[in-house]
């Protein structure tokens, strides 16, 4: 049976039912977090079938998939709604993991942030989920995981889902219909009031390490990001960076009540 093409430039594929991908510098610690995560009851993200030469072969986590605009199921408020109640599954499941590993014997894409409260996925946005219906059942593309804070994991969750967006073809509502987006998001996970207060600034440094990260790749001949920053991609977060800072007060008041 031929390989069908997933996604990033041909180089991720689906065989026989599983997904067959590049392995890279931080594939084994991704590895280990895979299998502590369904050590702990965890199954609604992939699992390590086999390792083929430089490839590793991953379950497949089954559902539709979306990207932006959010339109159809993917932009319903139940949508966000498990969207939210799976990323605490999550964390809950990684909080313990760096107890069992040491940490400075694993290695991730991006840095770690103190403090190390979970493993964070690094991309929870509606690209990365697996929905049945209107229903978040499944994350996937776990490379960019490492260790910080769950605020640091949830504003950026929540930026991709109220969404916060300026682009005219990735916004959703008006900034009203936003925070209100937002404030679900908090009180599904359980954010808490001291989080709450500090939900925008952490957007903004979670764009900002994003555009400094795009850079740094391209400077080191990233093909991908080179292009990404030929095409402008960092001045719409530039832009969203722009709109959260204007708009801080507003959403701030509006998520902690």
């Amino acid at each position: 049976m031929s390989d069908e093409i997933l996604g990033r430039g041909g180089v991720i594929s689906k065989r026989n039912g599983c997904v067959v991908r590049p392995l890279n510098k931080w594939s084994a610690s991704v590895h280990l977090l895979l299998s502590h995560l369904h050590q702990k009851g965890f199954h609604q993200c992939p699992a390590l079938v086999a390792i083929e030469e430089k490839c590793e072969v991953l379950s497949f986590v089954a559902g539709d998939c979306y990207d932006y605009p959010l339109q159809g199921a993917i932009a319903t408020e139940q949508a966000l709604i498990s969207a939210a109640q799976l990323l605490r599954e999550f964390h809950d499941a990684s909080s313990d993991f760096l107890q069992q590993h040491v940490s400075d014997k694993l290695v991730w894409m991006l840095p770690s942030r103190e403090p190390q409260q979970v493993i964070c996925h690094g991309d929870y946005a509606p690209y990365n989920l697996a929905l049945n219906g209107d229903s978040v059942r499944g994350i996937f593309d776990f490379d960019t995981v490492h260790p910080g804070p769950r605020i640091w994991d949830i504003a950026y969750a929540i930026y991709c889902f109220a969404p916060f967006k300026t682009d005219v073809n990735d916004r959703l509502g008006s900034l009203e219909q936003q925070t209100y987006r937002a404030r679900l998001f908090c009180d599904i996970y359980g954010v808490s009031s001291l989080d709450r207060g500090q939900l925008v600034d952490n957007m903004v440094q979670r764009l900002q390490a994003l555009v400094t990260f795009m850079h740094q790749q391209a400077e080191q001949d990233n093909r991908q990001l080179i292009e990404n920053l030929q095409d402008g991609h960092h001045l719409a977060y530039l832009s969203d960076i722009e709109y959260l800072i204007e708009n801080k007060r507003f959403i701030s008041d509006s998520i902690i009540r």
